[in-house]
This record gives structure tokens, C-alpha cells and sequence, in this order.
């Protein structure tokens, strides 16, 4: 079966680059250039190297700055998120 319609690259042939050592879908694109004219083949090519199982690294988090009270605050925020009289 074709993985690769814009080379003609096959199940097997990447198998076999694999085989002989690519490990990644760059790997697999000096071998053969599957996956670098339209793309559309990269995920299945990821899927024949076993890397569709691995996991994503979670996204950054930003956290902004945290900022001090206003001076002369004498209130603080109740369990309503309501100021209250301290």
C-alpha cells in the first residue's frame, strides 16, 4: 500500500528504511522523500515508525505577574470574591 502517492513510496519501503535505521520521518525523507512534497503522508509515516503512541509535551503554562496589593488596601476578598471590611 502507498504511503507516499508523491513518490510512490510504499508501506514496505519505509518499513525497510526503518529497518535499516531511519527512526524519524526526516530520516525517512533523505531516505526516499516521502513526506516532503505535499505532507499529507507525515502521520502515517510517524504512525509506521510507532511514534503515533508517544506523547505530546503538554503546552507551556503562562503565568503573568503577580502584583502587590495597593497600598492603603485595608480590604480583603471574601470566599464570593466580594471585598470585605478587614
Amino acid at each position: 500500500m502507498y504511503v507516499c502517492h508523491c513518490f510512490a513510496v510504499t508501506e514496505a519501503q519505509v518499513a525497510q528504511h526503518a529497518e535499516d535505521g531511519a527512526r524519524t520521518p526526516r530520516q525517512i525523507a533523505s531516505a526516499c522523500k516521502a513526506g516532503t512534497d505535499c505532507g499529507s503522508c507525515v502521520r502515517r509515516i510517524q504512525a509506521l515508525l510507532g511514534r503515533d503512541a508517544a506523547p505530546r509535551p503538554a503546552p507551556a503554562v503562562r503565568v503573568g505577574p503577580v502584583l502587590p496589593r495597593p497600598s492603603g488596601s485595608d480590604r480583603a476578598a471574601g470566599p464570593d470574591g466580594l471585598e470585605e471590611a478587614a
